[in-house]
């Protein structure tokens, strides 16, 4: 069996996910990648800053 090749299968379920991270635990690394946005004029910031961007968004509502 060459499992590069073969086809994914399974079945997923219609149940809603869990969130990888809870609010409480993204706030921090979210803060640190704000904080380091605003510290590395090289390109890096910006990309910290989109990343944090990107957990925001994941994360649920209030």
């Amino acid at each position: 069996m060459d499992h590069d090749t073969d086809p994914v299968t399974g079945t997923y379920s219609d149940e809603p996910r869990l969130a990888l991270l809870a609010v409480t635990e993204a706030r921090k690394p979210v803060e640190l990648l704000r904080v380091l946005e605003r510290l590395a004029p090289d390109g890096h910031g910006q990309a910290a800053g989109q990343l944090a961007a990107d957990l925001v968004r994941r994360l649920p509502s209030p």
